[in-house]
């Protein structure tokens, strides 16, 4: 295979160097897909403008700016992993997601049993009962559900609950005037974990500006995990439903107990949103 070549002038390709070339390349295309419409697109082109100014100046022999731009982006590379630690975090997350994923395409997902978010019968009809009371109230509320995710960075914002799901403590918690009213409900199999806790919001530009703050949090949370998140807006009533960094209207009860169990992962009318 070593005898393999490819004349190109005075170039000599291998076989090996064109997988090579081709492998690169699929990495900056998926990684330009990854970063588009993010801070970090403008960061990533002075990036490769450096990278391409070192290869001028190798070119043109020039030993002292080949010096310092090479330790510039020696040292830029620890400060590299500083800046996109939230979209390192959120790519490997999303790569382990999809291979350990409970679809029924994913060996792994099976060999290490992995659960998405499914409610008993009876508790979500009780979780979504509340959801349109308040809805027709305009109280708001957003209640996040986990499984194989403990979110104790996200509980340790809030106060600790650990009671069972019930329409009327979900409605007290969430009330105007309630201590706990303000921030999510972390919700873990049958059981609310916490109450008040600070959810992470999205770093999305392309939100539609009637969007408040508790679907920028609930999107955020669930581009960043795996779990499902009930919104209720105060100023409009509409109830929402969000997985995977997508939201979707809610009109009915019946449609909100389905997004609670399997049907949980498919996308609905603002699938893009």
């Amino acid at each position: 295979m070593h005898n393999l070549l490819l004349d190109i002038g005075f170039l000599h390709v291998t076989l090996v160097d064109v997988l090579d070339i081709l492998m690169v390349a699929a990495i900056i295309y998926f990684l330009f897909r990854w970063i588009k419409g993010s801070a970090a697109m403008n960061i990533a082109l002075a990036i490769i403008a450096l990278l391409f100014l070192r290869i001028l100046v190798d070119a043109l022999k020039m030993r002292m700016m080949s010096s310092l731009l090479g330790t510039v982006i020696d040292v830029g590379a620890i400060a590299l992993i500083i800046i996109f630690q939230p979209e390192i975090r959120h790519f490997l997350y999303n790569l382990g997601r999809s291979t350990f994923s409970s679809d029924s395409n994913s060996w792994l997902g099976k060999l290490f049993h992995r659960r998405e978010v499914v409610l008993d019968a009876d508790l979500a009809d009780e979780v979504v009962q509340a959801a349109f009371e308040m809805a027709e109230q305009k109280v708001g509320a957003l209640i996040v559900f986990t499984s194989a995710d403990p979110l104790e960075d996200i509980v340790a914002t809030g106060d600790k609950v650990d009671a069972p799901i019930s329409k009327p403590l979900i409605e007290n918690i969430f009330f105007k005037n309630a201590p706990l009213h303000d921030g999510a409900m972390i919700i873990r199999g049958s059981r609310i974990i916490a109450a008040r806790c600070t959810l992470p919001i999205t770093d999305r530009t392309d939100i539609p500006a009637r969007y408040g703050m508790r679907h920028k949090a609930a999107i955020g949370i669930t581009e960043k995990t795996d779990t499902k998140v009930i919104v209720v807006s105060e100023q409009t009533g509409d109830v929402s439903f969000v997985v995977d960094g997508k939201l979707e209207k809610i009109k009915s009860q019946n449609t909100l107990k389905l997004k609670l169990g399997d049907d949980g992962q498919k996308t609905g009318s603002e699938a893009g949103v």
